[in-house]
């Protein structure tokens, strides 16, 4: 039974989510987003290296097929501007 965080929650909490706001607005990284800020595509992108997926369509059937287990908390629709 899990007594701790996953490894998951453990490195997004890791990451220094100031820092990485800061560099997107230098870059304007957000400009044209609605729904799927940098931020979300950098955990995604985290999420499949600690998965092992081979390609962005494996990556996205399997964020759709542990939607139901995988607490994305800190998936946290942001505000871009």
């Amino acid at each position: 039974m899990n007594q701790g965080k996953y490894v998951f929650s453990q490195l997004s909490e890791f990451l220094p989510q100031r820092v990485f706001d800061g560099i997107v607005k230098k870059y304007d990284g957000d400009k044209y987003v609605r729904h799927f800020s940098c931020w979300n595509q950098l955990l995604c992108m985290l999420f499949g290296q600690l998965t092992n997926r081979d390609s962005l369509r494996d990556l996205i059937i399997t964020l759709e097929a542990h939607s139901k287990i995988i607490s994305f908390r800190s998936w946290k629709k942001r505000d871009p501007k």
